[in-house]
This record gives structure tokens, sequence and C-alpha cells, in this order.
């Protein structure tokens, strides 16, 4: 039985004769129970016929009752019992049967919700080959399926009033809600008994157009043309929320001047779309060294024209992205190093987020392995400590970006001859603060500024008489080779200041980058 309560008769009835399928019609009677739309929709649209039959039955047998035999003799032709019921059952039925379109769906409930979209979306998920435990089916309707709605909900509106029925728009059932019903049972049997649930990393969606959407939706953008506006990559103005927000604002006088109530039976039903599928991105994090001081660390590109044949991101993504067989990647990191400079010690620490990764998961093995492999596949780059990590998680890379220190070697040139004890001094210097203006290198990309910056401690080691070796520990965000060179008294001060002479750097390594992430793994 359905969960239907006698006041619900005349809105069967009115939906039923204006062209709602069953499914609707329970949906517009509030019905949530959801085994009510799993039924073949056959059986429900005689269950709802046999249910306002009883309505015009009983109005018979009342009429009969209070009216007087020689009165009922006058007026009507005697028939038999069984002409009498069958004139009241075409009485209700409704206008066109349950094969026909209907009116508030455009046939999503109807013959495009059942066990051969099931397999159709279920064959084309195995197709992607994904790995996964649970599944969230989503789908995406036309937008005028909002105008129909709210053509027919003022439909019954009044009944419902003369009813005294506290019924809400908001409580009648949405479309998508019962597609949902009806097909994650159907979906989970064909992957093979595989969870559908309502929040998962992968999903599934599933799209229906419509060709009528424009002449459904065009009186809304003469009515409401402040909420249509072209949009990038939209094929058309009248988007779900768009038309959403136009239905808000317009009144229900306004509306059922441009638009018939109930709606006018359609052309056609909707049509069913490629079936989507995306897994949520993973997230690969750990660090790296590079040796190298004609590497980038992201792809190199200047006028359109590529200037180095490689980069760190793609030899570490060249064997990430296949392991995962994820469709892109987005790369970050710890800040930057420039391409001649290299990252020794503990290395950087990077993330990358694997986009749509058709593989989620890889054992502590197999992570072990890919990172060998990354190792083995070039003497340019090493990676260590790799390992997934939440997106929660990525935030803590960037915590603190300016507060962190990082160590570093630079090899300076002197235009004056030097002598150990000449360069004795930068060793007792400690929290050195420099104002660092824009550097002109960086200035096509970087906003003007002077920014702020301290040297916690400089070391030296003599090399010649024009040459040392300057170790550095510094603020996050320091520009070193501008503070030896002085960047044409951009930084102040400079270690040409300091030294009073002409310096310039020659070759520059990172120590260390003093963030605590991720996890180190033991070796």
């Amino acid at each position: 039985m359905l969960p239907l309560k006698e006041k619900d008769k005349p809105i069967v009835q009115k939906l039923l004769s204006s062209g709602c399928c069953a499914r609707c019609v329970l949906r517009f009677c509030c019905v949530s129970v959801q085994a009510a739309y799993r039924k073949p929709p056959q059986d429900t649209l005689e269950e709802l016929q046999a249910f306002i039959s009883d309505t015009e039955n009983s109005k018979s047998h009342d009429a009969a009752v209070s009216e007087p035999p020689n009165k009922r003799v006058k007026l009507e032709p005697i028939g038999t019992e069984e002409d009498d019921n069958a004139a009241a059952v075409a009485v209700v039925k409704p206008k066109d049967e349950e094969s026909s379109v209907c009116v508030a769906c455009l046939g999503i409930l109807q013959e495009l919700c059942g066990s051969t979209q099931a397999v159709k979306i279920a064959e084309r998920v195995k197709a992607e080959k994904y790995e996964f435990d649970t599944v969230v089916l989503s789908v995406s309707l036309p937008a005028q399926l909002c105008v129909r709605e709210h053509s027919c909900w003022l439909h019954v509106k009044k009944e419902m009033r003369e009813k005294s029925m506290a019924v809400d728009k908001d409580d009648v059932v949405q479309v998508k809600e019962a597609f949902k019903w009806i097909m994650q049972g159907l979906v989970a049997k064909e992957l093979g008994g595989v969870a559908v649930v309502t929040r998962s990393l992968f999903e599934v969606s599933v799209e229906f157009t419509h060709p009528e959407t424009d002449a459904d939706c065009h009186f809304l953008a003469l009515t409401c043309a402040d909420c249509f506006k072209p949009a990038k990559n939209k094929q058309s103005v009248f988007t779900r929320m768009a038309v959403v927000k136009a239905l808000e604002k317009i009144s229900d006088a306004v509306f059922l001047k441009h638009y018939a109530c109930p709606p006018t039976e359609p052309t056609g039903s909707c049509s069913p779309q490629d079936v989507q599928c995306l897994h949520v991105s993973i997230f690969i994090a750990g660090r790296y060294n590079k040796f190298c001081r004609s590497l980038p660390q992201t792809p190199w590109v200047i006028d359109g024209e590529r200037r180095m044949e490689s980069s760190v991101e793609e030899l570490i993504a060249a064997h990430v992205l296949p392991s995962f067989r994820a469709d892109g990647f987005n790369f970050s990191s710890s800040g930057r190093e420039d391409v001649d400079v290299r990252t020794l010690g503990n290395g950087r620490p990077f993330a990358m987020e694997l986009l749509n990764p058709h593989r989620s998961r890889l054992s502590k093995v197999e992570m072990k392995q890919l990172q060998e492999t990354i190792n083995e596949s070039s003497d340019k780059i090493r990676v260590r400590d790799l390992q997934i990590v939440s997106r929660e998680a990525m935030s803590r890379m960037k915590e603190g970006e300016e507060d962190k220190t990082k160590s570093y070697t630079a090899l300076v040139w002197t235009q004056k001859p030097i002598r150990s004890d000449d360069i004795a001094f930068i060793d007792d210097i400690k929290d050195l603060t420099l104002d660092q203006k824009t550097p002109l290198r960086v200035l096509h990309r970087r906003a003007l500024a002077v920014r702020q910056r301290v040297v916690h401690r400089m070391n030296t080691r003599f090399l010649d008489s024009h040459h040392f070796y300057l170790g550095l520990k510094t603020q996050a965000g320091t520009y070193i080779k501008e503070f030896v060179h002085g960047d044409f008294g951009r930084t102040k001060p400079n270690l040409s200041v300091l030294l009073k002479t002409d310096t310039d750097i020659l070759e520059l390594d990172v120590e260390s980058v003093d963030v605590d992430w991720p996890p180190s793994i033991p070796e």
C-alpha cells in the first residue's frame, strides 16, 4: 500500500489528470518512503487509480443512499452495477497512460530510471577501470524542471490550502532525490554489491538534457533579466541556479500570466548524456634534492618558448602519474630555487595533487618502489619520504611561510683581493635586517615592494684572494643573490657594502629548508 491519506486524493486526481507520472504524484504528495519509488511505475499508477477510484465509488454510493429511488429513476437511465463502476473509473482516469512523457520530470523518473539505465552506468564505470570501495551517484538535470515543478506546485497549491495541509514547496521530494532512491540499489547490484552512498571519494555523474530548455525558460529572461547573465563555458544562460533565483523573485500572478498551469505536454523526454566518472584528488608529498644547475623546478617557458628540456616536477610526475593512473597534477613546494641553484641536505618539501586518480592507494612497499624508480630514472634529482597525505595536511607545508628559516652556501667573488682576516668579522654578525626592494630579475612577476628580511647568522670559509664560501641562515623569502651583489643598491645593507668592494655570487646551494613536514620515513 502507498503511504497516502484521504486528503491526498484530490491532489492525486489533479496531478494524474494533468499528465504527471505516478512517481511525480508521490513527490507532490510529499511521500518520503524510498521503497514507494522503487516499485514498478505501472504498479504504482494502478494503485493510485484504485486509490482515487474508491473516492468516486463512495461518492456514487452516498448519492444513491441520499436520493429517493423514484427520483434516481427519473434523472438517470438504469444500468448494471458493472456500468456504474466503469463510469466511476472513467471519471478519474488520467488523460494519458504512464507511457506518455511526464509533464513534471520529463521522463527522468519513467523510462530513464530503471535497470536499463543502471546497466549503462555500471558498464561505463567498469570501462574506466577505477579502484574504489564506495561510490556516490550524482545527477544533473535540465533547468526547466524547476519551472515545470513550480507550475505543478501552483496547480495543487489551492487544493492543499483548502484541505488545511501544512505543506511547503520545499517539502516536495526533488526529482534528483527520487532518482537516486530508485537507482542506487540497481547500480550497486550491477557493480557487484559496491555500496552506493551519499558521500564518497568516487563520484559517478549522470547528466540529462532537454531540447525545450530555452523555450520553457525564455519568459523568465523577460521578467527577471538581471538573473541571467552570459557566463564563460556555459552553453546557455538558463543554468539551474539562475532559474531558481528567478523563480524566487517572480510572483505567482506573473508566473501564471506567462506559463501554462499545469505545464503543457512536452514533445519528448530528456536525453541522457555520457556518464562521467571522477575520483577526488589525492595528495602525494615528499622531499626532493636537485643536483643540477640547469634544471628549473617547473617548466621554464619564456615568450612561449621552452628553455629547458625538463623540470623537477616533470621528472617526478613522469612516474607518479602512471602509478596512480591520474589525469593530471598540480605541483607545489615550500618555496622554490632558481634554475642554477642546487637543493641539498634533506631536500625541499613538495606536494602533488593528483587529479582524478583511477587508483587511489599504494602499499608501503609500492610507495617505496615508486620512490626508487624516480631516483633511478635521473641523476639530476632524488626524492625521499614519499607518501600519501591528506588535503588538510597539505596546509602544514605553507604554515608560517615567512617565519621558517633556510640555510644556504654561496660561492662569492670579490673585486678587490682579500685575506682571511678581511672576512672574519662576518661570522660575528647576527640577525641582520635587510630592506629588499623587489629584485629586477623577478619584477615582471612580483609586485614592486620593499620587504624586510632577516639574516640570522653567517659564516665564512676563505678560498683564495678573490673567492670565499659564505654560509647563511636566513628568514624564508630572503633573496640571497641580491644580498651578495646588492642589486644596484635595491638590497640594503648588502655584502658589497659590508666588505667595501664589489661582490658577486658564482654558485648557490640550498642546504636546508627548516620545515618539519612531511614526516620522515626510515630508510
